[in-house]
C-alpha cells in the first residue's frame, strides 16, 4: 500500500512546518471528524513565492504553481492537526481557492488545478474533493492565491 509519505517523496514534496498565525486565528479547527484549515498562502521558506494579480502581474501557470504551494502548506497544517500522521486523513472533502485577479481574468478554475493536483498527488483517491475557485480583488500581503481545506479524519 502506498502511503501519503511515499507519494510526497515521489513528487519531491517536503511538507513545511506550520507557520505561526499572523493575526487572531488558529491554523486549524477540528469538530467531530472534520478539520477546517485556515487559508494558506504560497509561502516557501517564510517568503511568498509570488505576489500580484492574475491577469496583470502573473499568468495562469504562475498562479497554478502558487496554488500548488498553498496546497503544500495545507498539507502541513493537516499534518499538524493529525500529530504528524497524514494517514489519519480519510479524505479531502472540499477546498476553496481564492485567486487575486483582474476583473476580466476568467481562469480561476485553472489556477485552482494547481492545488487540486497537489492534493490528489499526495492523497491519491482520498485527495479527490469538491472545490470552489473564486476571483478576489486582493488577498493578504498581495498574495496571488490562498487555499483553505476541509478534511475528514479516520
Amino acid at each position: 500500500m502506498t502511503t501519503v509519505a511515499d507519494r510526497l517523496a515521489k513528487l519531491g514534496i517536503t511538507v513545511p512546518a506550520v507557520a505561526a498565525p499572523a493575526a487572531n486565528y488558529v491554523p486549524w479547527v477540528q469538530t467531530g471528524k472534520l478539520v477546517f484549515t485556515a487559508g494558506q498562502l504560497p509561502f516557501v521558506d517564510g517568503k511568498l513565492l509570488r505576489t500580484g494579480l492574475l491577469g496583470r502581474d502573473l499568468d495562469t501557470e504562475a498562479g497554478r504553481e502558487a496554488a500548488g504551494y498553498c496546497a503544500r502548506n495545507v498539507i502541513g497544517v493537516l499534518g499538524a492537526a493529525c500529530d504528524g500522521d497524514l494517514e489519519r486523513i480519510a479524505r479531502i472533502v472540499k477546498i476553496t481557492v481564492f485567486v487575486a485577479s483582474t476583473p476580466d481574468f476568467q481562469e480561476q478554475h485553472l489556477v485552482g488545478n494547481g492545488a487540486s493536483d497537489a492534493l490528489v498527488g499526495a492523497f491519491g483517491d482520498k485527495g479527490k474533493h469538491a472545490r470552489s475557485a473564486l476571483g478576489m480583488a486582493v488577498l493578504p500581503l498581495n498574495a496571488p492565491v490562498e487555499v483553505e481545506a476541509i478534511a475528514e479524519l479516520v
